[in-house]
């Protein structure tokens, strides 16, 4: 009984300590590779209880690995756009400008009743109030609501309104997103001549977004 309490608090302390390495992502936050992980971490972790024949390093052992596993995949996905793709996906754009992408739906395999429920998780009762929603890599879907729609803010107390637009990712961590730039019309030329009038090189960029109006926005790397 002792050997079972002792064994039970060591692995305890030990998936603390990895979930701590991995990071504050709750689980409805994950991405896929992560779930994977924890999933995994939770089935070693449990072996060396029920298994009190199993020496406890093995599990411990097998626990780190994966745990290192997941930073060096994280590591690798932060350096290469295309590795990031491969392993996390991209966002899915599924209405857009108001209108449903009915062919994104049945490609990602959501049927319009899934949809309209999500919706209503959000407190969204009404699909033409909806001007964009974005089903992001981790499952979880962001919504745009259109201006009329929107609660108040400051701006609109002003009388200075604008249209709900929404703002395309084309610089990432000093990389350019071309797949991105292509489907809104942009060209590297256009953005490039952005960058010089900002007196700023692309490798000196964090994120640079565009939205609809032409507004380009840029948040330079710190140190």
């Amino acid at each position: 009984m002792l050997s079972i309490i002792i064994r039970t608090i060591i692995v305890y302390a030990i998936v603390i300590f990895s979930i701590r390495l991995m990071g504050k992502r709750q689980i409805g936050d994950l991405q896929p590779s992560e779930l994977v992980i924890t999933i995994l971490i939770s089935e070693i972790a449990a072996m060396p209880i029920q298994n009190t024949s199993m020496p406890l390093h093995l599990g411990i052992i097998a626990t780190l690995t994966l745990v290192l596993l997941e930073i060096f995949t994280s590591f690798i996905a932060m350096k290469y756009i295309n590795i990031r793709k491969l392993i996390y996906g991209t966002s899915a754009v599924i209405i857009n400008n108001g209108v449903i992408d009915q062919k994104m739906l049945r490609r990602l395999r959501i049927t319009g009743p899934d949809l309209i429920e999500v919706l209503r998780n959000q407190e969204i009762f009404d699909l033409k109030q909806v001007a964009y929603a974005i089903l992001e890599t981790n499952g979880q879907l962001s919504v745009l609501l259109k201006q009329e729609y929107q609660n108040a803010c400051v701006n609109d107390l002003k009388g200075i309104t604008t249209p709900a637009t929404l703002p395309y990712l084309i610089i990432s961590d000093g990389k350019l997103l071309k797949h991105t730039i292509k489907d809104i019309g942009l060209t590297s030329k256009i953005i490039s001549n952005e960058l010089k009038n900002k007196r700023i090189e692309i490798k000196d960029v964090f994120i640079m977004t565009y939205e609809q109006t032409g507004a380009f926005n840029v948040i330079k790397k710190t140190d």
